[in-house]
């Protein structure tokens, strides 16, 4: 693995909000506008933490609709899957409300 792998891997992960983020991706994959709702912050605050998720590759996205939702990538570093093994999944990240749902069916 690359040293820069490493550092933007470790980096990515030496934030709450961002070990909030992948606590909740670990019951699967979550739209954007959960993450605000758990995190208690901005929009534009979450995306720039799942920004620093992705570029690490750490986690990926789809886009339904206008929403965009979020999992982890399946194959992880090493390094990852033993920090990944040491968070706790937490509860309550999937849609609680109707956005992803607004226009259409969510499979779209």
């Amino acid at each position: 693995m690359e040293n820069t792998l490493i550092e933007k891997q470790l980096k990515a992960v030496a934030d709450l909000n961002r070990i909030k983020l992948l606590a909740c991706m670990k019951n699967g994959e979550v739209c954007v506008c959960d993450f605000v709702d758990v995190l208690g912050i901005s929009q534009p605050a979450v995306s720039q933490h799942l920004r620093k998720l992705k570029e690490a590759g750490i986690i990926t996205e789809r886009k339904v609709g206008t929403w965009k939702h979020y999992r982890l990538v399946e194959d992880q570093t090493p390094l990852m899957k033993g920090i990944l093994e040491q968070i706790q999944p937490v509860t309550g990240c999937d849609c609680g409300t109707d956005c992803c749902h607004i226009g259409g069916d969510v499979n779209e």
